[in-house]
């Protein structure tokens, strides 16, 4: 895919079953990006596994265990593009079980869709996503209240969400002003990317036209390079892959790196995003590459990659504001989260 267009990494959060990863199948579906004979063969399986209604979540939620149980485990990737950008989607996992790879995925994210289910409104995990995005800088929030269809497209329904909604983002530090409310329908196809003629009462944008809407962070590509390595790969036939996100600086083809703190150095042979080679990657890009020197136990989750001429700074102390969630209303000595 052509790389002229900003670049956006965008985070689906919220509860369990509100209908992230349904949300994000019928986005890919109507946009093209699925076609009609892999949606009927989704569709059987997930009918075959008792999950009738599932196969827009199957389109991203790949592993076995996912199908069956129902639920996002890990964090999924995948792209397209709106006229003005070419976006990631990251697809994190709405239960509380799996909280770890939730904030591994927003943590890469410029912004991110909350959805509510109009079913069942805020839930624990609306409220500690909310709260995470925010923690983690996450500014801009689209929220898309779904499954209007089983509310029967009431605009009073929506409205009480909404409100609902509201409160809580406010509690969290959330400019009211700037967020955008829209009501949805995942799995009939409701303002995802087709305007509704279910709900003639908002007059608002569709999921889609908010995403082409929303702004390009600052990318600072003039500062050294960091890349907090997110997972690292042995793929056969290529060798070593640490996969992460460019925070600042560019990496190069043929470009020496250092990974912090475990002091190993390598040479990068290529890079690639979304399987597609690139000779350089900027801030915000998602990227694998193929380093030579290293060993993919030499360096793991949470090393980072630097320049040697200006390597990640290494510490044993340093100052942190914590939040706590989900936490009882007193912590004393000994409390663990």
């Amino acid at each position: 895919m052509p790389k002229e267009k900003p670049h956006l990494n965008l985070v689906f959060i919220g509860h369990v079953d509100h209908g992230k990863s349904t949300t994000v199948g019928r986005l890919f579906y109507d946009l093209g990006l699925v076609d009609q004979r892999k949606l009927e063969e989704l569709r059987k399986e997930a009918e075959e596994k008792g999950k009738a209604g599932f196969e827009f979540a199957y389109v991203m939620d790949k592993l076995k265990e996912e199908r069956e149980r129902g639920i996002t485990i890990d964090v999924a990737y995948r792209d397209f593009e709106t006229p003005k950008y070419h976006f990631t989607i990251i697809d994190a996992p709405g239960h509380v079980d799996f909280i770890k790879n939730m904030i591994t995925g927003a943590a890469q994210a410029d912004a991110a869709v909350l959805v509510v289910a109009a079913t069942e409104g805020v839930q624990p995990q609306t409220r500690e996503h909310a709260i995470l995005a925010k923690t983690l800088g996450i500014n801009q929030l689209i929220v898309a209240i779904n499954k209007m269809d089983m509310v029967n497209y009431d605009q009073k329904k929506f409205e009480e969400v909404k409100s609902e909604v509201e409160k809580i983002l406010k509690g969290f530090g959330y400019d009211i002003s700037k967020v955008v409310f829209i009501p949805i329908s995942a799995l009939k196809g409701d303002n995802v990317v087709k305007k509704s003629e279910n709900m003639p009462w908002y007059n608002g944008p569709t999921l889609y036209e908010a995403l082409d809407k929303l702004e390009e962070p600052p990318r600072p590509i003039d500062k050294p390079l960091r890349i907090p390595i997110q997972d690292v790969y042995t793929i056969k036939g290529v060798g070593t892959v640490p996969v992460g996100r460019v925070e600042s600086g560019v990496l190069k083809v043929g470009d020496k790196v250092l990974f912090m703190p475990v002091n190993k150095t390598a040479e990068v042979k290529s890079i690639e995003m979304h399987h597609e080679p690139l000779q350089e990657a900027k801030p915000g890009d998602n990227v694998g590459f193929n380093v030579k020197g290293v060993g993919k136990d030499d360096i793991k989750r949470g090393d980072v990659a630097s320049h040697p001429d200006n390597p990640a700074t290494v510490a044993t102390r340093f100052k942190a504001r914590i939040v706590v969630l989900n936490h009882p209303t007193a912590i004393t000595v000994g409390y663990t989260p």
